[in-house]
This record gives structure tokens, C-alpha cells and sequence, in this order.
């Protein structure tokens, strides 16, 4: 997508895109070493990317993070949103997320825990207007007293070709020279082309490579010239790995594949795609990758599900998708094309919203779970996954079945296997996963996995879910005991069951739903072993002498259950809601026992008809018409 950000007035709401790391020379898609995955923590502080690399990224097989922009930025006097970290007032480390001394720390940090660390670089511009920055200097927007001044820029009309210096609409089909050399929304354009700004670039790129920064995204990559950014690249001590942000557009003037000669590219099209897919059908993903439209080679292609752009201009997928969001992840990290990243950032819902931050605009320490943060990369699932795809790396796709629209499994040669279920009802189904006989662990939620001699496993993929086993993977994790409680009145012959999104809740079937024993009536009760770390909805319901079931009301219960352990649900029965135009009856017997022809006993009734009709029902009535009823009392609640 083009970067043709709202600017508000004084200011640009920068585009920056996801991000992530790769080689700085046409080489390999991936940065180096064993483990590939990165993940792009977007505005996290830097103390805080230092205790995850040690306490989460490290444990669970990533192999780099990327970190947003370290470099000195704008600080407006009022609001302190996102994008004032990709308008630079200059070359120190003095930015929103830490100083020098915490950058170090963090590098250090993720070194040892076997993390490599990437920096988002913005070259391209550097501020909309004039302004004091984070770290106390006074700047204009031409002029960056120590840094840069008016002479540093490009300009009308020895460089951009409109008059008010910045990039038209028309440009990005029409004109490659005007997109690389004119205002991005109004940003101060840095004539790339002149060798003080280039050496002025490159020593900034080396000082962090000096701190032991293992590569850059090079943001707005696009609206810079590949001759530029080869002349930078080329002062850079090492080979730190480069990875550039060029969005696609259709017929546009500047396209991807004009800078994978220099380094690899973010494939913007990779996430587009799977947006399209997981709102939808994902049975045609068998052939996604290089051969569909727009798409980059594989390996020159670091892939994401969204990043901080896409989130907010709706054309990807984002935390908000809920499990679709979740799923496509997982598929990344299942599929064998580029470099996977996930992305964790913090909930907006507006499209300028800060990082939970202090008064002055210094990100707060990140907290997630809580306080405003998304960390996606930290779910069981897709932690899971990150091993997965450690563990397939290099195989080829192999064992494609797609037996609905929604359903699709592969295997990655003889290593890994993995069935993804986008549709809203579980599905169970034998698969040829190609791995050697065995019992596996579900990478996922836990469960065995048990694959035949002939390499096939009998599996219930549940709904808006997956899984995922692999040769060397975790072993099966013990089941953790789920005592469901309710407090239910009956009748006699009336019994009351528990059922629920997974097999061992009979998958919403009420012919296997879980019986619950009255022994401690009116509480029902029975324990269930489930999956660890596993998300589950249920209800329950009573069956009647006739055979006929009644649910109780909606909404559907929800639980997630603990990696270990035993737990205890104590739930109150429902009253259903019935039709409008219907009466449905909830009877309590106040007297434990069975029900004895004449025997007299006092029962309530409890009758939900709707509102319409309440004026025409007396408050309460007696109820002696049944042959084989005692008195009883009756009252009528109005819905």
C-alpha cells in the first residue's frame, strides 16, 4: 500500500511499517543463525525488551527482535502519539523508549539470552516541523544545529519535481524521481545523494552496530534511491542484516523487486492475503507463495500477519481479529515461505493513540496481560509454533488435505504436521501427517497425538483452532482435571450434563455430553480431564424422561484452563429464555424425592412469557388441576 499518510497539520502522521531484520547483501532471507523468527515489539522500552529477551523470546526459540526507532524524535507539547518516534530530530540515543545505557543493557541482554537485535532506522527524513525533542535539542525543520542543515535536503527543483515540494498522488505511478526525492506528508526529505548526508547516516547506523545491533529495517526504504541506499550500505562496518520497507502498489513506478539486490524486503502482500483468507476460505493457500500476484521470492522475504501500519489502516488483520488473527499467525510460522514475524504491540482505537506512556511521552514499562499491551508473541500457541517452525525449517510442504473450506493440513516433510480449522464448528478427520508412528505432543494445546504405523492420525481440530506436533517436540502434557459444579433443581427423572467445544465435552453434540452426578444435590457434579492451556466453551443441560434436552440461556461459558493442576467451575443453572410467543417452565421441587401419584408437596413454578402479555397474568395463582399435583405455587416472570 502506498504511504500516503493523514498529516495533521503541524505534523505528518508517518508511515513506518512493520518491521524485521534480514542480510544486508543479496544473500540468504533470514538473518543469521539457527533460529529465525523474529518478533517486532513495537514501542516497548527498552528495559522491558531486555527482560523479555531473557524471560520469554530466548526460552521459546526466537531468534531476534526488532526494536523501534532508538534515535533522538520529535516531542509535540501536547499529545505524545505513536508516529513521533519516525520524525527524527537527530542522531542520539535520547528517544521515548530509553537512553544509551538502557540500549546497551537490552543489546547485551538478548545477546545472552541467544537473541539478536534489529533496529527500525529511519534515514529517509527527518521532522514535519519545528519543535524541542526528547532529548532537550531545538531544531527547525531544515535545521539540525550539529547534525544536518537546509543545504542537507532535497528540494524543488534540483531534486523533487512539484513546486510545493512534496510527493503527489500521481507520483507513484508517474514518477519514481519525485517519490525518492520529494516530501514524504510533508517530512524534511534528506538528499540521500550527497556523500556528508550519506556518511552522516552511516556513522549513526555504525554507532548502534557499535552497541551490538545485528541489523536494521530500513523504514520508508521505498523514498530512497537503491543507488543511495547501496552507497550507505556500503560505508557500514560488517554485514549487518538489512531488511527494507517497500510497500507495493499496483502499477507503481517504484516496485520491491528493484531493492532485493541490496538486502531482502517486508512482503506487504503476504499479510494482505492471509486477511482475505482468514475472513473467508483458506482451502486455495496450497500454492501461497512466489506464484501469486505481487508476491516476492521466498528468499528475500520477511513476512508478517501486521505490523503497526497495517493494523491501523485496516489492511491486514490485527489483535482485533480475535482468533482469525491468531490462526494466520500460525500459519506463518507452519508455512514454508520467507522469514516469519510476529508482531506485538499495545490496543489503540484511535489511529494517533500513544503507548501507555507517562506525562511527558517516555513509554511505561510494559505489562502484559494488562495495562494497555498486546503480546500475541507470549500465547501458548503461538510460542508453541515458534519451536515448530524451528523444527521443520528447510523441509518442504508436503501431505495436503483440505477437506472443507475452512479445514486445511500439510505436513512439513517428516518432521512437523499441522491442521488449521477456520471454520466455527470443530472437525474431526484422519490425516496423512507423513511423520514416523508415534505419540506426540500438540504444540498447541497439549494433547497426545497418536500417529499409526500407516503415518496417519485420527484428530478433532477444534474450532477456530489447530494443531501442531513435530518429531522431538514436547511430550504430551498431563491432562488437568475440570470439576464442573452447577447448582441445578430437577425433577425426578430429569439428570443434568455438561457439553462443550471439545471432544471430551461431546463438541456440542448433546448425545455426548457429560453426564453430572446428584449425589450433593441440587449441586451436579463431575470432573473432566481437558488440555492445558487450552480455551473451551460450554453450557449445561438437562435431559428429560422423554428423552428431550433443555440448554440453558446464553451466553455460552468460557474458560481457559492452567497449564498443570486441577481446577473447580462452580456455575448456577440458567433459566432458558424462550421464543416470544412461547411459555417455557422451570420447576423447583422443594422436596428432595421421587415424584409419588396424590403424595402432596410444594413446588414453584417459574413461567417467562413475554412482557406483551404480563398484564393479562395474575402476580402469583395455586395450581391443583393435575391429577397427580400437590398445591403448588406459580409466578410469572415477565421478560
Amino acid at each position: 500500500m502506498r504511504i500516503r499518510k493523514r498529516l495533521a497539520a503541524p505534523l505528518a502522521a508517518l508511515l513506518s511499517a512493520a518491521l524485521v531484520p534480514l542480510t544486508a547483501t543479496p544473500a540468504a532471507a533470514a538473518p543469521p543463525g539457527g533460529r529465525d523468527v523474529i518478533v517486532n515489539l513495537f514501542m516497548w522500552p527498552w528495559d522491558s525488551v531486555a527482560a523479555e529477551c531473557t524471560d520469554v523470546l530466548g526460552p521459546a526459540g526466537y531468534g531476534g527482535v526488532q526494536v523501534s526507532p532508538p534515535q533522538d524524535s520529535l516531542k509535540r507539547s501536547g499529545d505524545h502519539p505513536w508516529w513521533e518516534i519516525y520524525q527524527p530530530a537527530g542522531y542520539t540515543l535520547t528517544g521515548r523508549m530509553g537512553d544509551r545505557a538502557a540500549f546497551k543493557r537490552m543489546v547485551d541482554a538478548c545477546h545472552a539470552a541467544g537473541v539478536k537485535v534489529y533496529a527500525d532506522a529511519v534515514i529517509n527524513h527527518m521532522t514535519g516541523q519545528g519543535a524541542t525533542s526528547y532529548g532537550g535539542a531545538s531544531f527547525t525543520k531544515y535545521n539540525y544545529p550539529g547534525t544536518y542543515s537546509p543545504a542537507d535536503f532535497h528540494r524543488y527543483p534540483e531534486h523533487c519535481g512539484n513546486a510545493d515540494n512534496l510527493i503527489h498522488d500521481g507520483d507513484y505511478t508517474g514518477s519514481a524521481r519525485n517519490v525518492q526525492n520529494c516530501e514524504l506528508v510533508g517530512l524534511a526529505d534528506l538528499n540521500t545523494g550527497s556523500t556528508y548526508v550519506r556518511d552522516r547516516i552511516a556513522a549513526y547506523l555504525n554507532d548502534l552496530t557499535g552497541l551490538g545491533v545485528d541489523g536494521f529495517r530500513i523504514d520508508a526504504a521505498k523514498h530512497i534511491a537503491p543507488d543511495d541506499l547501496a552507497a550507505i550500505y556500503g560505508r557500514l562496518n560488517g554485514s549487518p542484516y538489512i531488511v527494507q520497507e517497500v510497500i507495493p502498489g499496483a502499477g507503481e513506478a517504484v516496485r520491491p523487486d528493484q531493492y532485493t539486490g541490496i538486502g531482502d524486503v517486508l512482503e506487504f502482500q503476504y499479510g494482505r492475503y492471509l486477511k482475505e483468507r482468514f475472513r473467508g476460505g483458506i482451502a486455495d493457500l496450497r500454492t501461497f507463495g512466489e506464484t501469486w500476484s505481487g508476491m516476492q521470492p521466498s528468499g528475500r522475504s520477511i513476512t508478517f500477519v501486521a505490523n503497526h501500519d497495517t493494523e491501523r489502516n485496516g489492511s491486514t488483520l490485527s489483535y482485533k481479529d480475535g482468533a482469525a488473527y491468531t490462526l494466520a499467525n500460525i500459519f506463518q510460522l507452519a508455512w514454508d515461505y520467507g522469514t516469519p514475524q510476529v508482531y506485538s504491540g499495545f490496543e489503540f482505537t484511535g489511529y494517533d493513540d500513544s503507548p501507555p506512556s507517562f506525562a511527558d511521552g517516555r513509554v511505561r514499562p510494559v505489562t502484559c496481560g494488562g495495562g494497555g499491551w498486546h503480546c500475541p508473541h507470549r500465547s501458548p500457541a503461538i510460542r508453541g509454533m515458534v519451536g515448530f517452525h524451528n523444527a521443520v525449517k528447510g523441509t518442504p510442504v508436503a501431505n495436503w488435505t483440505a477437506p472443507t473450506g475452512d479445514v486445511i493440513a500439510f505436513s512439513r516433510g517428516a518432521r512437523g504436521w499441522i491442521a488449521i480449522n477456520n471454520g466455527a464448528a470443530p472437525y474431526t478427520g484422519t490425516f496423512p501427517t507423513g511423520l514416523p508412528a508415534g505419540t506426540y505432543g500438540d504444540v498447541i494445546g497439549g494433547a497426545a497425538v497418536t500417529v499409526t504405523g500407516a503415518g496417519t492420525a485420527t484428530v478433532t481440530v477444534p474450532a477456530k483452532g489447530a494443531v501442531a506436533i513435530h518429531v522431538g517436540g514436547p511430550a504430551p502434557a498431563p491432562a488437568v482435571a475440570v470439576g464442573f459444579n452447577v447448582e441445578a433443581t430437577t425433577y425426578w427423572g430429569q439428570n443434568v450434563y455438561v457439553v462443550g467445544s471439545v471432544p471430551a465435552l461431546g463438541n456440542w453434540d448433546p448425545a455426548n455430553a457429560v453426564p453430572l452426578s446428584p449425589a450433593t444435590y441440587p449441586v451436579w457434579r463431575a470432573s473432566v480431564n481437558l488440555p492445558p492451556a487450552t480455551t473451551f466453551e460450554y453450557k449445561y443441560i438437562k435431559r428429560n424422561p422423554d428423552g428431550t434436552v433443555t440448554w440453558e440461556s446464553d451466553p455460552n461459558r468460557r474458560y481457559t484452563t492452567p497449564a498443570s493442576g486441577a481446577v473447580a467451575l462452580n456455575d448456577t443453572w440458567r433459566l432458558p429464555r424462550d421464543r416470544p410467543g412461547t411459555r417455557a417452565t422451570e420447576i423447583s421441587q422443594r422436596r428432595r424425592g421421587p415424584f409419588r401419584s396424590r403424595t402432596p408437596f410444594r413446588f414453584r413454578a417459574v413461567v417467562s412469557v413475554p412482557c406483551a402479555l404480563r398484564t393479562s397474568l395474575p402476580r402469583s395463582s395455586r395450581c391443583e388441576s393435575w391429577p397427580s399435583s400437590p398445591p403448588a405455587e406459580v409466578r410469572w416472570a415477565c421478560r
